[in-house]
């Protein structure tokens, strides 16, 4: 079983992991977040915070595979690569590896001329399944770089407003669309079907754990 979600984000959001919850300066980050008109929430994947618009692409591919923890390290090099193919197709110097001061820094992010981040990755995976999901940032990366370095600094954690990046920085006049098209394409994903009404009651139960009360 395999299933793939391409989609952009209904509103602006700051996406905290687990571990951010735990730090002192997370109330303070949560504020941060929704005073600059972004709802905070925490992501079902590791890292560390991230912040994106409807100017984003996010794709999150879930598959049923055995013994799936053996593969993390695989499937990180496979779709870094995977993503800076898909990138170089737009015409971008996109190369896999992190930039100094990024943020949810990961060594298959996939950056811009060795300089700024554009796509970050990560996984979730239990014993017989896994979910690696990955934000490309086509836009907004002028609105992103002081909301991060803000919540960052809340944190207490090493960040340079610098190293955010957009695809559409990179390449004037890219939209959404364009780059949605391209993942489809690189995935061969051609007949998009509706989620069964069981696998939304589903979502919605869970949805709970992921929103912010502080």
């Amino acid at each position: 079983m395999e299933a793939l979600r391409v989609y952009r984000p209904a509103a602006p959001v700051v996406v905290f992991g687990r571990r951010d919850t735990r730090l002192p300066g997370f109330v303070a980050a949560v504020r941060a977040a929704r005073a600059a008109g972004f709802e905070p929430l925490v992501r079902a994947v590791g890292g560390r915070p991230v912040a994106y618009t409807n100017e984003a692409v996010v794709v999150d591919h879930v598959k049923h595979e055995r013994l799936a923890p053996e593969g993390l390290e695989t499937r990180f090099k496979e779709f870094g690569l995977r993503y800076a193919d898909v990138l170089q197709s737009l015409g971008i110097d996109a190369r896999v590896g992190a930039v100094p001061g990024e943020y949810c820094p990961g060594a298959h992010s996939v950056n811009a001329r060795g300089v700024v981040k554009l796509v970050g990755t990560g996984q979730r995976v239990v014993r017989n399944g896994w979910l690696f999901s990955a934000l490309i940032v086509v836009g907004d990366d002028v609105r992103l770089q002081p909301l991060l370095a803000e919540v960052y600094g809340q944190l207490e954690l090493p960040f340079d407003p610098a190293s955010v990046g957009s695809l559409s920085t990179e390449v004037p006049g890219l939209i959404v669309d364009t780059v949605e098209q391209h993942v489809l394409d690189a995935y061969g994903a051609t007949s998009p079907q509706p989620l069964d009404d069981a696998t939304l009651a589903l979502a919605a139960e869970l949805a709970a754990d992921h929103r912010v009360s502080a």
